[in-house]
């Protein structure tokens, strides 16, 4: 796997022969074989019988296996990868707060507890906002969305830490917290999904925000 993420075998490209691949990564056939099969099911490549394995562009034709590998082994993340991250939890975030609120509103309230907010550091920051949707993706009753956040868990903590970093979105995030529990309490489903809508695009705009200084900051001589 890591070889592919590090480009050894390009996208389009075929591997070598079943032989001949073993013998260069040191495994037996059989455990290659089965090593291989896996990457066929998770998009990395295409198994086709009586021809060469090709191997798949990942951005296009991987499965969601492919965002957990990338993020555990360093793969090679294309331009605006955050940002697009950015925008399928925008696109997600506000349907499993509200079916949150409406299936589990106790267990949603309790997320947002007083006692479980973070203290007004950045690692602190990243490591709530983490827990807080993957509980409330849990807490919806819709496996699918954990299964997707859980494919970049780690890097995203990495990403928040970066994004928390400035005071102003730590502002930010009390607000929306303290906004989400009111909802909560009200057991206003539909406000919950709205609030975490508005959260979620507003964001995007820190973070291209955030993304502006640093590059600023780095062009300073």
């Amino acid at each position: 796997m890591k070889a592919l993420l590090e480009g050894r075998y390009p996208a389009g490209s075929s591997l070598p022969p079943e032989r001949d691949l073993a013998a260069e990564l040191g495994v037996t056939r059989p455990t290659l074989r089965e090593v291989l099969q896996r990457l066929d099911r998770d998009g990395f490549l295409t198994i086709s019988h009586g021809r060469p394995t090709r191997v798949n562009d990942l951005f296009t034709e991987g499965g969601l296996n492919v965002l957990a590998a990338l993020v555990r082994y360093g793969g090679p993340l294309p331009e605006g990868f955050v940002k697009d991250l950015l925008e399928v939890r925008l696109a997600l975030a506000p349907a499993y707060a509200r079916a949150a609120v409406e299936r589990d509103p106790e267990g949603t309230g309790s997320l947002l507890a007083e006692e479980r907010l973070p203290a007004d550091l950045p690692e602190a920051y990243a490591s709530y906002d983490w827990r807080l949707h993957a509980g409330l993706a849990a807490l919806s009753g819709n496996p699918v969305f954990r299964l997707i956040l859980n494919g970049f868990a780690s890097f995203y903590e990495e990403m928040a830490c970066s994004y928390f970093a400035r005071e102003e979105t730590r502002r930010a995030s009390r607000l929306f917290y303290a906004e989400l529990r009111s909802a909560v309490l009200a057991r206003d489903a539909g406000a919950a999904g709205e609030r975490v809508r508005r959260a979620m695009a507003e964001s995007l705009v820190l973070w291209g925000e955030a993304e502006a200084a640093q590059g600023r900051k780095e062009m300073r001589p």
